[in-house]
């Protein structure tokens, strides 16, 4: 059931209400498919029975119908995939964040001067100072990286332990020896998530119009700190990498992690105006 906080000018919102707004936009025909999405936003009074938007969900609506640009954050952890969003077009900026195992995503307003700090909020970036880890970055292939994950499924509970379990996995690959084994062992261990931030926007190259992207990619390895996954670069396209596409783990600090993301937002002159 969508939902809605005027004083904070958030909602709670389903993929298909938002498909009905889209409709509503363009002027198509409902389908019967999204009846009961449609009369859930008429129930709580952001649409009316002639279609028209409340006062309180226009301004959302109109940005997600008509972005500037879309910065995508995608998480991989405990509870497997999930996918924030920060929406920007001329007039107003809202965020989406989803929940593990739910329906709906709860969109806020954010302040244009705030964007960089709620991205840093999707993906819980926490002052941490850089550690010594003996090794300059960690480097190996894809399918070494898949094999140390998969093992984290029959890996012993307790820090230690699990370690030692990816450790074997990862020599039985034959591609890695110490000190490097035993660190990725360890990040893999501790990592509470991996994450990629990827922006979209319409950009201009030699007076022709077209969709510009970027991003980057971050293991937060919890006390292990946090890497930036360098190879395979971001952005990657589906079908792109396999398993002996080159793996390249840097360490970053807190502070270069969020001068990351204040270069995933467009400036001025990248943007293609209408």
């Amino acid at each position: 059931m969508p939902s809605h906080d005027t004083s904070r000018a958030r909602f709670r919102l389903s993929g298909d209400h938002i498909a009905v707004f889209s409709h509503l936009v363009t002027g198509e025909p409902i389908p019967t498919s999204l009846n009961s999405a449609e009369k859930e936003l008429k129930d709580c009074r952001l649409i009316n029975d002639a279609g028209e938007f409340s006062a309180d969900v226009a301004p959302l609506v109109a940005t997600l119908m008509d972005p500037v640009a879309v910065v995508t954050v995608e998480m991989l952890g405990e509870h497997d995939r999930l996918v924030h969003e920060l929406t920007i077009s001329n007039g107003y900026v809202f965020s989406r964040e989803s929940w593990p195992d739910e329906v709906e995503s709860s969109y806020a307003q954010v302040e244009p001067q705030m964007l960089v700090w709620a991205l840093a909020h999707m993906v819980n970036l926490q002052r941490a100072d850089p550690i010594s880890t003996g090794v300059p970055c960690v480097e190996s292939t894809v399918g070494v990286l898949d094999a140390g994950l998969d093992s984290l499924s029959s890996a012993p509970t307790g820090s230690e332990e699990s370690a030692d379990h990816v450790a074997k996995a990862l020599a039985q690959t034959g591609s890695l020896s110490d000190p490097a084994l035993s660190l990725l062992a360890n990040m893999i261990g501790e990592l509470r998530s991996s994450w990629r931030m990827t922006t979209a926007w319409h950009g201009e190259d030699e007076g022709k119009r077209g969709t510009k992207v970027r991003g980057f990619g971050i293991w937060d390895c919890g006390p292990l700190g946090y890497w930036h996954r360098e190879l395979p670069a971001e952005p990657v396209l589906e079908g792109q990498v396999g398993p002996e596409s080159p793996l390249k783990l840097v360490p970053v600090p807190a502070r270069r992690v969020w001068e990351m993301i204040t270069g995933m937002l467009p400036e001025e002159n990248e943007i293609a105006h209408r």
